[in-house]
């Protein structure tokens, strides 16, 4: 399978006192504030790292999902946090914290599906950068 998807972005005026717009083929995002602010302090709208955050819990929620059910364990509840870290003017690391509720399945059953979704998910793969996983059974 292949595809493409779209994503722009507009900034206008200097790195710390311009503002921009990010927006998303699907509309989902459409014009979204993001500035100086966003990113590096506290302000109203989003940023780059917090947009990779989603898509990387997105993404590996996912392709756990895929396998738990692959390995007859079809979850209840997957319920995943990412925490980017931004250091130093580089992303250095993608922490998952996932929290479980699949039947029938042992925690070290679990955290090894788990392990493999993270090393495998398209997102993963695309970092470059430390990641690393809690996962929790609940």
């Amino acid at each position: 399978m292949k595809f493409t998807r779209n994503a722009s972005a507009n900034w206008k005026g200097t790195g710390k006192d311009g503002k921009g717009t990010i927006s998303t083929e699907s509309t989902t995002l459409k014009d979204t504030q993001y500035s100086f602010k966003t990113r590096f302090e506290d302000g109203v709208g989003t940023n780059p790292e917090e947009l990779i955050g989603a898509a990387h819990a997105g993404c590996f929620t996912m392709q756990l999902s895929f396998l738990l059910s692959e390995a007859g364990f079809p979850p209840e509840d997957l319920d995943t946090a990412a925490k980017i870290t931004f250091e130093d003017g580089a992303i250095t690391m993608s922490h998952l914290e996932l929290k479980g509720k699949v039947a029938k399945i042992s925690a070290a059953q679990f955290q090894e599906i788990a392990e493999k979704a993270k090393e495998i998910c398209p997102i993963s793969k695309l970092l470059n950068t430390k990641i690393t996983l809690s996962a929790t059974l609940v």
